[in-house]
């Protein structure tokens, strides 16, 4: 369950504890978040903010590396909040080391010591600005050339025809009608030079060649482009509760963001990890033992899905490159069913590839690349520099 449901209080004496924060937030991030906000705000389990003084270190040790063992020990603070959280037991870790749990007790007191990002021109708080263009693109450009072409052609003839019918009421030079002529007659006549009229014809044609081309490339450049699309679940998952409400971070169902070409769809022992003593009479969350059960795995309708002609490592991604999710996924936590917000297009990769500038601090494999790309200009190095728009980069 995440660094699971009752490990709150292995954050005690992080003022003291001395540990590497940057170590620390890594290992709570993929471990614990899923269950705890370092904040004093309760999630699936308690606010970690203050809890320093509660317990003192090596205790804090032993219930990581083992929580079976000292509620069974009989521990009065381990049976206490196996109670308090309704008897569900944190997972062990006995891989954890005692300078693994001080780097998280040192990011929890980091975090509540630094100033909470605010969202604002980088949208999501801390997550980086969505890439946006800053020019019109060659085909708006055209498209709005070629839509001004048909305004001033559809211009043209209807002042042919309001010439024509302004004659044909007055009556006045209207050739081949008799005087005295119904008003119908005059119009017939005047409407009948207007189709006969090659000027008219000719705007008329090139209009409709104008509409059919613009309909053809619209429909052309929206082949495979699935924006919008939020298909039904076969069980109605909100990511608003989850990862908004509850602030479960997407590594805890999703293992393959970090470390894996996709994400993963998260399996049915994940879902039980909580449901196994959380909510267990809802319907939703029946179709979840259902399944277990029948030995069946969930259906899960795959939301965003690439062609097969291109390749995408989401752990390249997320790790080397440092995107948050909602750079490509949209708000994701405020989602009550999710849908494929960005259009995820060629040209829509490429443009943000243009426009990153690549995270060389710290890491040494940039070092020679920086030096070359400074002696040639002094323009960040961008994605787009170290070989973002090759082809084979992408497509084999």
């Amino acid at each position: 369950m995440g660094l699971a449901l009752l490990c709150g209080p292995f954050l005690a004496f992080a003022q003291d504890a001395g540990g590497d924060a940057a170590k620390g937030e890594t290992i709570f991030k993929n471990n614990c978040s899923s269950c705890h906000n370092v904040t004093a705000e309760k999630s699936v389990g308690p606010g970690l903010k203050g809890i320093s003084e509660r317990r003192e270190l090596p205790w804090l040790v032993k219930w990581i590396n083992n929580s079976q063992a000292m509620i069974s020990s009989g521990d009065d603070y381990a049976v206490k909040l196996y109670s308090q959280y309704n008897q569900a037991q944190m997972t062990s870790f006995p891989n954890l080391t005692e300078e693994d749990i001080k780097g998280v007790l040192a990011y929890v007191e980091q975090a509540n010591v630094a100033p909470v990002a605010v969202a604002g021109a980088e949208g999501v708080a801390g997550a980086p600005a969505v890439v946006q263009s800053s020019g019109p693109s060659d085909l708006f450009v055209l498209v709005l050339v070629a839509l001004l072409v048909v305004m001033l052609l559809v211009l043209g003839v209807l002042l042919v025809i309001v010439t024509l019918l302004s004659k044909a009421v007055s009556g006045e030079g209207v050739a081949g009608v008799e005087k005295g002529a119904s008003f119908m007659d005059r119009l017939k006549v005047t409407l009948t030079k207007a189709a006969n009229n090659p000027v008219v014809r000719s705007a008329t044609v090139w209009v409709f060649i104008l509409l059919v081309t613009k309909s053809l490339i619209d429909g052309a450049y929206n082949v495979g482009v699935q924006q919008g699309y939020a298909p039904k679940q076969p069980i109605a998952f909100s990511h608003k509760l989850h990862a908004g409400e509850y602030q479960i971070n997407c590594n805890y169902c999703h293992t393959g963001v970090n470390r894996g070409k996709s994400a993963h769809i998260p399996s049915a022992n994940i879902c039980m990890n909580c449901h196994g003593v959380i909510k267990k009479e809802s319907p939703e969350i029946q179709k979840i033992y259902a399944a277990i059960e029948s030995n069946q795995p969930i259906e899960w309708v795959r939301v965003h899905n690439l062609p097969d002609l291109a390749y995408f490592n989401h752990s390249q991604h997320v790790n080397v490159g440092g995107l948050e999710c909602q750079q490509c996924h949209g708000e994701i936590e405020k989602m009550e069913v999710v849908e494929q917000r960005s259009s995820l297009t060629m040209g829509w990769c490429i443009d943000c590839h243009r426009k990153t500038e690549v995270n060389t601090k710290g890491n040494e494999y940039y070092d020679k690349l920086v030096q070359l790309h400074g002696s040639e200009t002094k323009d960040a190095l961008k994605v787009a520099d170290i070989g973002g728009l090759e082809c084979s980069k992408c497509h084999y």
